[in-house]
């Protein structure tokens, strides 16, 4: 990681798993990859339905304030969300939105991938679209080990639920390997690990 503070913005209605993925992804930071982290979130009084955000900020150094100023990543998993919180984004900041839900976006420097149909279609699962989002973010951030974030994925899930949860992290990972980043300026093409 090549600078101080990196600031991840995850949203989309209740339900949707997003603090779920927030939690996971700092849990790999922090306890696995031992970066300092802070990871926060809110959520609308309705809960399922309602709107939900979780901000996870990741350092190399101890950090001084715990939510995110400027997001260099937001996922956006339903339109509300990528209306709410886009301008929030820095310039240069990356957009990632679920395509299945997402149908008006407000930048060029996105990435849109079908997390909710992928999740149905490979998995038989809407319920782990999170979990397929979460693979790409991890993937296209470059900030944990793509192994540390699956050891973390591991230890949040119910026994029953882990190998439809690797398969639906590594969709993800796979599905944001395939997405041509050369578009978009200033953007690092992540270097390749395997799990």
């Amino acid at each position: 990681m090549n600078q101080d503070r990196y600031e991840i913005l995850l949203s989309g209605s209740g339900g949707q798993g997003i603090i779920m993925a927030a939690i996971v992804l700092a849990e790999a930071a922090g306890v696995y990859d031992n970066k300092y982290v802070c990871q926060t979130q809110s959520y609308g009084p309705e809960a399922r339905g309602g709107s939900s955000k979780a901000e996870v900020v990741i350092s190399s150094k101890p950090i001084d304030y715990p939510k995110t100023i400027k997001p260099d990543v937001l996922l956006a998993m339903n339109q509300a969300s990528t209306d709410t919180y886009f301008l929030d984004l820095k310039p240069d900041g990356l957009l990632v939105v679920d395509a299945t839900l997402v149908k008006q976006i407000p930048t060029s420097r996105v990435v849109a991938i079908p997390f909710t149909q992928i999740a149905r279609k490979e998995i038989g699962k809407e319920l782990v679209a999170n979990i397929v989002a979460l693979g790409s973010v991890g993937y296209l951030c470059q900030l944990v080990s793509l192994k540390m974030l699956e050891a973390a994925l591991m230890t949040k899930v119910p026994k029953g639920w882990k190998e439809i949860n690797r398969k639906a992290l590594r969709i993800g990972i796979r599905t944001a390997k395939n997405v041509s980043l050369d578009a978009l300026p200033g953007t690092v093409v992540p270097e390749e690990e395997e799990l």
